[in-house]
C-alpha cells in the first residue's frame, strides 16, 4: 500500500532545502531517491510541486507520498566463497574487500548474499528477502569474518547473542598520525550526521550508546597499526570513532583525508576475529583470518614486521 508522510516546517528547519529536510525527516530514504520522489511530483510543500532546492520556510506543510514497496527477488550468482566453517546452522565466510553483504540501491548483483543463495538454500528468512541469513554486516570495503544463519533458530540465537554483547569481535586497522596511548577505550553515542544524513557521527541526537576498545600494535612514520575490539556494533562505529579522537583510517574518504594514501581504494579494516557459541550444540567456536594482501603489502611498505599482526 501507498504511504503518505505529513510534516511541518520548525523554526530550526527554515532555509533547509526540500530534498535534504526529507531525507533528514525520512531517515531511511537515499538523497537520490527522495530527489527522484520530487521530481515525479510526490513531494509537495503547502499543496503545490516544488524543487528539490526549495528552501523551506517555517510553517511550510510537507507532502511525501511514498510508493508501495516493490516485490524484490535475490537471484543465486556463482560467486567463490572463501568459507571458514559451515554446518546445518552456521557459515562462516571471510568476506573480501569490496563485496556488498547484502543487496541495496544500486547493489541488486554481486554481493554476499547472492553468492550464498548459489552456495545453499537453506538460509534463515528472518530479515526477509534482500537479507537472508544475514545477522550482522560489515562495511563493502572491509574484509573479514561474518557468522551467517541458515535457519531461524540459528539467526535468533547469534542475534541474541549479538545483543548481549557476547559474540568477539576483533579488527585490524591502520590509522592515520601517532596514537600517544597504547590502550584506549572510546565510548561515545553514534547516530545519524544531522548535517549528512549518509555519515553517521559521534551525535547526542538520536544516537545508541558506541564503546570500542583499541590496543596499538606498532607506529611507523605518521601511522599507527590498531587492533580493536567491538562492544557494541552500530554502522560504521570504528571508523566514525576514530575520526572523532583525530585518527581516521587510512582509505577512509568519508570520514578521513579526501585523496586516499597509497592509493587504497577503501578503508583499511579488516575483520581478524569472530567468536560465537554454536547455536544448537552450545560450544564456544572462535576464528581467525589473515590480512588480505593488498593491506600486508602497505604495512610491508611502512616497514612492519610480519609478526606484528
Amino acid at each position: 500500500m501507498p504511504k503518505t508522510e505529513i510534516y511541518r516546517v520548525e523554526a530550526g528547519e527554515a532555509g533547509v532545502r526540500l530534498d535534504v529536510f526529507v531525507t533528514s525527516r525520512e531517515g531511511k530514504l537515499s538523497r537520490s531517491f527522495v530527489q527522484k520522489l520530487i521530481g515525479d511530483g510526490a513531494v509537495t510543500v503547502n499543496r503545490a510541486a516544488a524543487r528539490a532546492n526549495y528552501r523551506l520556510k517555517e510553517g511550510d506543510t510537507v507532502v511525501v507520498n511514498l510508493p508501495p514497496p516493490v516485490e524484490l527477488t535475490v537471484q543465486p550468482e556463482p560467486i567463490a566463497l572463501e568459507i571458514y566453517y559451515e554446518d546445518m546452522d552456521v557459515i562462516v565466510v571471510n568476506k573480501p574487500r569490496g563485496m556488498v553483504v547484502h543487496p541495496a540501491e544500486g547493489n541488486y548483483t554481486g554481493t554476499l548474499v547472492n553468492a550464498l543463495l548459489y552456495h545453499c538454500r537453506d538460509l534463515s528468512g528472518i530479515n526477509g528477502v534482500l537479507r537472508p541469513g544475514i545477522v550482522h554486516r560489515i562495511d563493502k570495503d572491509t574484509s573479514g569474518l561474518l557468522m551467517v544463519a541458515k535457519n531461524d533458530l540459528a539467526h535468533e540465537h547469534l542475534a541474541g547473542q549479538l545483543k548481549e554483547h557476547t559474540v568477539r569481535r576483533g579488527y585490524l586497522a591502520l590509522a592515520h598520525g601517532v596514537l600517544s596511548s597504547d590502550r584506549g577505550v572510546v565510548d561515545a553515542p553514534i547516530g545519524r550526521d544531522p548535517r549528512d544524513r549518509q555519515k553517521m557521527a559521534v551525535t547526542s541526537r538520536n544516537a545508541k550508546k558506541a564503546v570500542t576498545h583499541y590496543r596499538v600494535l606498532g607506529r611507523a612514520g605518521n601511522y599507527t597499526l590498531l587492533k580493536l575490539r567491538l562492544e557494541t556494533g552500530r554502522t560504521h562505529q570504528i571508523r566514525v570513532h576514530m575520526a572523532y579522537i583525530g585518527h581516521p583510517l587510512v582509505g577512509d574518504t568519508r570520514y578521513g583525508p579526501g585523496k586516499p594514501h597509497f592509493n587504497l581504494e577503501g578503508q583499511f579494516l579488516h575483520a581478524y576475529l569472530l567468536g560465537f557459541i554454536h547455536p544448537r550444540n552450545g560450544e564456544y567456536m572462535e576464528f581467525r583470518a589473515p590480512l588480505p594482501a593488498e593491506l600486508t603489502t602497505i604495512l610491508k611498505k611502512l616497514g612492519f614486521d610480519e609478526k606484528t599482526v
